[in-house]
């Protein structure tokens, strides 16, 4: 495994990166290229979702700002019939952790929005009943222009979500918890942004007021959760905060003919898209074989310290050169003349290239593994 990452080589530009989805995705170069786009527009923290698309292309979406799936709570906030969406163009964001069940206590802020002529947009576990049909009765007669959705996520998650989006909009999270009660309020302790979009299933917060220092700060910090954390589950939804703050989210669609068409075609984008990550993750090694083969070389003298030990070790080195014999067998050639080749040489990024039966530089010629794959 360490002469496997030795030999790994950092993946650079997205035609390194297309190259390797291309060759994940049985050689479809457009599933490639579409990976490569993806990654290109939201970096590699962005979350890159696959979805089914309606038509018979693929489709790239590419999401701004951070979005979470929480819809607006009436359709009376709707300001943009046609596209049935609310559109806020640089509204302060009120971040409440409790739900709001009467609005008495947030009249002074609501007076001083109001005052300042700029939309609002309030984010809260829930608003129920009085709070939200008082609301709506503001927004109807023109006196408010506000937009309300319930916080993200659930228990411990959402109070980190709401503080992500307070790092973003430079806002303060409102919670009794920390000393902050509604009444007491100020225009300061709302976050801004200079857009914010909303439809029935999602609310999406563009160009946040956050510091750049306050949000690398925090992106380092799920980082280490990251790291530190066992669980798949959390690692995933840590991922998917990390993008939201400092990548964004591209969703890739999966169009076809048919439904066996569209699902075949959405398992196989999948799969590149895992390999695309793990080649960008831990970078590439020659392909077909060929890293696992040179591997073989870090046994060489190697005995063990009973027969049984010794046994092994020939059993790993057999294992090792299977793949490039496999290979070579399968294009109509000798794989144990292929391998003893191979190893005769000293330059491991030569390989043998079964598409056009020649000795080459892998790497050059495109047949490239991620590193990531090969040593799991």
């Amino acid at each position: 495994i360490a002469d496997v990452k030795s030999r790994s080589k950092p993946v650079s530009g997205s035609q390194e990166v297309a190259q390797v989805g291309i060759i994940s995705a049985n050689g479809d170069t457009v599933v490639g290229e579409k990976i490569a786009e993806a990654m290109e527009r939201v970096g590699k923290e962005g979350v890159i979702t696959v979805e089914e698309a309606k038509g018979l292309e693929f489709e790239l979406d590419v999401v701004e700002g951070m979005q979470f799936d929480r819809g607006y709570l009436s359709p009376y906030f709707i300001t943009n019939p046609d596209k049935m969406t609310v559109e806020l163009n640089d509204p302060y964001i009120l971040i409440h952790e409790k739900k709001l069940s009467n609005l008495q206590a947030m009249l002074p802020i609501l007076e001083a929005v109001v005052q300042s002529g700029r939309p609002l947009l309030i984010i809260a576990e829930d608003i129920e009943g009085e709070a939200l049909a008082t609301l709506v009765v503001n927004k109807l007669r023109g006196g408010l222009k506000v937009a309300a959705v319930k916080a993200p996520g659930f228990g411990d998650r959402r109070k980190a979500m709401l503080e992500d989006i307070a790092i973003l909009t430079k806002g303060e999270v409102i919670s009794e918890d920390l000393g902050i009660k509604l009444e007491s309020v100020t225009l300061d302790m709302l976050g801004t942004a200079k857009r914010v979009s909303i439809d029935k299933d999602n609310t999406t917060i563009v160009d946040g007021a956050g510091e750049a220092d306050a949000i690398k700060g925090r992106t380092e910090a799920i980082r280490q959760q990251i790291e530190n954390t066992t669980s798949d589950y959390d690692k995933e939804k840590l991922q998917e905060r990390l993008a939201k703050l400092a990548g964004g989210v591209a969703i890739i669609k999966v169009g076809g003919a048919s439904e066996v068409e569209v699902k075949e075609r959405k398992d196989r984008v999948d799969d590149a898209l895992h390999a695309t990550r793990a080649a960008v993750e831990e970078g590439i090694v020659p392909g077909g074989g060929t890293a696992l083969l040179y591997a073989t070389k870090a046994l060489e003298g190697l005995t063990g310290a009973n027969e049984d030990q010794t046994r092994g070790i020939d059993i790993v080195r057999k294992s090792l050169t299977s793949l490039v014999r496999q290979i070579a067998q399968n294009a109509g050639h000798d794989g144990a003349v292929v391998s003893g080749k191979l190893l005769e040489g000293n330059d491991p990024t030569i390989g043998f290239n079964a598409q056009t039966d020649t000795y080459e530089n892998l790497v050059t010629a495109g047949v490239i593994d991620p590193t990531k794959v090969v040593r799991t």
